[in-house]
């Protein structure tokens, strides 16, 4: 039988099969069971390797890997688009090595060092260590966060304290400042720069120079610790210690603190000033020094208004120095008010108010008064409410008084209402004179001359020789004059009809003695101590004795005290010869020619 024929009886076999097959029922098929799903097992961070201190640097991306091993030191040189990773620290650069066993990493070139997205630090060459977590950066560096930009050519920083240091020169700018210095810590937790060194703030205002700064880059405010200086526009303030802020331009300086401008210079242990204001508060050993007219105020507190030209001192008794030549007038009240001029005015006349309770002390001259006004222009003083003078032996009341000076020596006073002067002799008399006012003048400091003008009076004692008192003048006239030599009352002129008379000493009556209104006040005069007060005392202190060390020839130090030099005795003064004076009767006082109008100087 052949193959096709086989195939054909095949073939009907093999359909009825393949039909029967078709027609046989499938067995019911079970339902599908829902399983819950199983959550995925989070991928395992890489372990570090035995030893690795920290977590490990990864690496992200680059552009070429090769690994080779230098001394025992697996190292991966990466070229091109390098980038890693650990923690919250990306590390950016063209170029760099890997070490994997030391977890550190090396990169050149445009190195850039990104923590938590708000600060960045870029360099030339960088140097990673991920067991301490901390970068340095050298070449062209720059530090980035929201409120500042620093700039340096070497920077350390610490990722875990977010801290950073340099130790060459850096610059830091914000929106409002910058700011140079030679060394520099800034912590990024606190936002507080340290510098030290040559550091130079620059505000839109001023300038601050000293060698030891913190600088708050979010409150803008300045805190030193030595001496600083700083440059405005109003003026120059120097302090040992304090802050500045930047944007308020309130200073609050401490130690040693002065305010310094063109005219004056006003200082204290502590200062607020706030530069918009133009107003100061000063506080302990306050002083307020003119330049032009060499005028000093002292104080325990001050209050400084420079738009007004004003400054006011009080607390502790404030005293005022004012320097001329060699001679110094001391001034001390409960309150000191010094006027100047307005910046950018000069017409404005500068005077000093004081009250109450005024002490003055100049030389041979003091003086007592409730108030008192200084025009530093015309070189005036004048006393108000009960005044009281006193020159050597002389003292000097009325209603009221002015001082008149000429190149800084006293030239005129005048005595308005009520004026009384007495003047005490060597053997302890007192000649008085009184009338409606006077007019004292100085030559030298001495005075010379006193007139008297409206309603003179006037009691003068006779002395024989400076031993013995012959007996005293009494004298009425309309006006009078006085004159003196080295001080002392040497002749008394009325003028214009005068009423003179001439009482021998067994004749006077207490009554005589005294003329209406007199009254001795010595205990009221004031002594430089009082005026200066202990805090205010300028006089140089006393040395302390210098021991001098003896050496024994076995060099052994004593200590010996210095032998004061002999001095030889003094020798006893000549005694000169007694002259004589006569006793001075009334009719000595004789009067001059009546001058019309007031007396003439």
């Amino acid at each position: 039988m052949s193959l096709f024929r086989f195939f054909l009886l095949l073939l009907p076999a093999l359909l009825l099969a393949r039909l029967g097959a078709a027609q046989t029922p499938k067995p019911t098929q079970a339902p599908a069971v829902v399983r819950p799903a199983v959550p995925r097992a989070p991928r395992p961070t890489p372990t570090p390797p035995p030893g690795l201190k920290g977590s490990p640097i990864l690496l992200l991306t680059t552009g070429e890997l090769v690994g080779v091993e230098v001394n025992g030191v697996k190292i991966r040189k990466l070229l091109g688009n390098v980038s890693f990773r650990q923690d919250d620290v990306f590390l950016y650069c063209d170029s760099a090595y890997q070490y994997i066993d030391r977890n550190e990493v090396e990169a050149f070139s445009n190195v850039r060092v990104v923590q938590s997205d708000t600060l960045t630090i870029t360099g030339d060459h960088g140097f990673y260590n991920g067991a301490k977590r901390t970068a340095r950066m050298t070449g062209n560096v720059v530090m980035r966060d929201p409120r500042m930009t620093l700039t340096t050519p070497s920077l350390d920083y610490d990722l875990n304290r977010k801290t950073a240091a340099y130790t060459e020169t850096g610059h830091l700018t914000d929106p409002q400042n910058t700011l140079d210095s030679q060394q520099g810590f800034y912590d990024t937790n606190t936002k507080v720069f340290v510098f030290k060194r040559d550091v130079h703030l620059v505000t839109p205002d001023s300038e601050l120079n000293n060698d030891t700064l913190r600088y708050n880059t979010v409150s803008k405010i300045a805190y030193f610790n030595g001496p600083t200086r700083i440059k405005g526009k109003s003026g120059n303030l120097y302090a040992e210690g304090g802050n500045y802020n930047t944007i308020t331009r309130v200073s609050d300086f401490k130690r040693n603190a002065k305010i310094d401008t063109p005219n004056y210079r006003l200082g204290g242990d502590q200062l607020v000033y706030d530069e918009v204001k133009q107003y100061g508060v000063a506080k302990g050993h306050v002083s307020l020094i003119s330049k032009k007219d060499n005028l000093m105020l002292r104080g325990d507190m001050g209050r400084y208004w420079r738009a007004l030209g004003r400054t006011k001192l009080y607390g502790g008794r404030p005293v005022v120095r004012n320097i001329s030549q060699k001679d110094t007038l001391y001034m001390a009240a409960d309150t000191l008010i010094s006027v100047e001029a307005k910046p950018g005015q000069t017409t404005k006349r500068t005077v000093l108010y004081a009250f109450p309770k005024v002490q003055i002390f100049r030389g041979a001259m003091q003086g007592i008064c409730d108030s008192l006004t200084y025009d530093r222009q015309d070189s005036i003083i004048y006393l108000n409410q009960d005044p009281v003078l006193w020159h050597t032996k002389n003292q000097l009341t009325s209603d009221s008084m002015q001082i008149r000076s000429k190149r800084g020596k006293v030239d005129e006073l005048r005595l308005f209402g009520h004026a009384f002067a007495v003047n005490q002799d060597t053997l302890l008399n007192f000649n008085q004179t009184k009338g409606r006012s006077m007019r004292a003048y100085f030559r030298d400091d001495k005075m010379r001359r006193v007139d008297v003008l409206g309603n003179a009076e006037s009691i003068f004692y006779a002395l024989d020789g400076d031993t013995a008192t012959t007996g005293m003048n009494r004298l009425l006239s309309a006006n009078m004059r006085v004159l003196f030599a080295d001080n002392k009352l040497n002749r008394i002129s009325p003028l214009g009809n005068p009423e003179a008379k001439f009482i021998p000493p067994h004749e006077l009556k207490p009554d005589d003695e005294r003329l209406k209104g007199y009254s001795w006040r010595a205990s009221e005069r004031p002594t430089r101590r009082q005026v200066l007060g202990k805090q205010f005392d300028d006089r140089p202190k006393k040395k302390k004795a210098v021991k001098k060390k003896i050496t024994s020839k076995r060099g052994t130090k004593k200590t010996a005290p210095q032998k004061t030099p002999s001095r030889p005795a003094p020798k006893a003064p000549a005694t000169p010869k007694a002259t004589a004076q006569p006793a001075q009767p009334a009719a000595l006082v004789a009067p001059p020619k009546p001058a019309a109008g007031a007396a003439r100087r």
